[in-house]
């Protein structure tokens, strides 16, 4: 199993930014993807963004510009840097691992609220 601990999420003010860290730790292969997601109340759950082993990354549109995923391999660690953080941004955000979408396992989430 693989298990994901995240940390970083609070709460913020718009134009604020965050960063959020996920540590993997247990069977770690590769190559694996690991990502964010994240889900608001009452919304389902959506990319927020992926990178592979390789480093090859995705972000989901509302996010582009603004978010950046990294990954430090040598600590099985994948980073969000959140910049120019807005209101509509406030959801729970969820660490995944993935191996060619036959292993995944997800983190227990982390809330990020944007507010004044």
């Amino acid at each position: 199993q693989v298990q994901l601990v995240e940390s970083g999420g609070g709460l913020v003010q718009p134009g604020g930014s965050l960063r959020l860290s996920c540590a993997a730790s247990g069977s770690i292969v590769s190559p694996n993807t690991m990502g964010w997601y994240r889900q608001a109340p009452g919304e389902q759950r959506e990319l927020v963004a992926t990178s592979t082993s390789f480093g090859s990354t995705k972000y989901g549109d509302s996010v582009k510009g603004r978010f950046t995923i990294s990954r430090d391999n040598a600590k099985n660690t994948v980073y969000l840097q959140m910049n120019s953080l807005k209101p509509e941004d406030t959801a729970v955000y969820y660490c995944k691992w993935t191996r060619d979408s036959i292993l995944s396992y997800w983190g227990q989430g982390t809330q990020v609220t944007v507010s004044s």
